[in-house]
C-alpha cells in the first residue's frame, strides 16, 4: 500500500510505503497524478518518503512499479528519496541511469530539505 498526496500547488508528489506495494497501487496513484498531468507538461518532483520499505506483495506488484516509472519518467523535474534505509540511500546512483529526472537522497531527518529542494527551481 502507498500512501500519496498530490501538492498541487508546488506539483510535487508524495508517496510513502506503508505496506507491500501492489498492483493496484500504482492505478490509484496514476488517478491522483493524471488529472494534474492534463493540465501540467510536468510534475515538478515526486518525494519518497520511505522510513521503511516493505517491497513488493508479489511479481505483478514489482512490473506495475516499473511500468508506473517508465511511463511518467519524462514528465518529473526531480525525485528526491528521503530514507536511511541503505540500499535506498544509493538509489539515486542507480536511478540516474534509467530516468530524466534529478534524483538525490535525503536522510529521513532532512525531509523538509527535500521538499525545499523539490520547490526550488534551478539546480542546486
Amino acid at each position: 500500500m502507498i500512501n500519496a498526496k498530490l501538492m498541487r500547488n508546488d506539483g510535487i508528489l508524495i508517496v510513502e510505503p506503508v505496506d507491500k506495494l501492489e498492483k493496484k497501487d500504482f492505478k490509484q496513484v496514476a488517478l491522483l497524478v493524471n488529472p494534474y498531468l492534463e493540465k501540467h507538461a510536468v510534475l515538478n518532483g515526486i518525494l519518497i518518503d520511505a522510513e521503511s520499505f516493505p517491497g513488493w506483495e508479489n511479481f505483478a506488484g514489482l512490473v506495475s512499479h516499473l511500468r508506473f516509472i517508465n511511463q511518467y519518467e519524462k514528465k518529473v523535474k526531480r525525485i528526491a528519496a528521503v530514507t536511511d534505509i541503505g540500499i535506498l540511500s544509493i538509489l539515486p546512483k542507480i536511478v540516474k541511469h534509467f530516468v530524466s529526472a534529478e534524483v538525490r537522497h535525503f536522510s529521513y531527518k532532512e525531509r523538509e530539505l527535500a521538499l525545499s529542494w523539490l520547490q526550488t527551481d534551478g539546480a542546486g
